[in-house]
């Protein structure tokens, strides 16, 4: 399996996903509408929507965010994402290059 990625950094180590506040949902589906990636899917049984797959939000799109009238979804602090991903890709130009016997 392949691991996902965002610009080069595993995706499991950007901590970006949606929460959803669960007093505040209604259950509209409005994320579901907005999201093409598989993150949410509505629970029957709660009325609710839940997220289920974290990891297929794209990296700093809080799309779904702004589209939910009971602003019952909140994302980490963007800026701080940013940065960490910033660190992440420094970090990473500065490792030394290894010679893999190709070229």
């Amino acid at each position: 399996m392949t691991t996902r990625t965002y610009l080069g950094i595993p995706r499991d180590e950007i901590p970006w996903k949606p929460n959803i506040d669960e007093e505040k949902c209604i259950g509209c589906g409005q994320c579901l509408e907005v999201c093409p990636n598989g993150v949410y899917e509505m629970d029957e049984a709660a009325g609710k929507m839940k997220i289920v797959q974290p990891m297929n939000c794209v990296v700093l799109c809080d799309k779904c965010m702004v589209f939910c009238d009971q602003h019952a979804i909140t994302f980490p602090d963007k800026e701080a994402t940013k940065r960490l991903i910033a660190e992440k890709l420094r970090a990473r130009a500065q490792q030394p290059k290894t010679n893999d016997g190709q070229g």
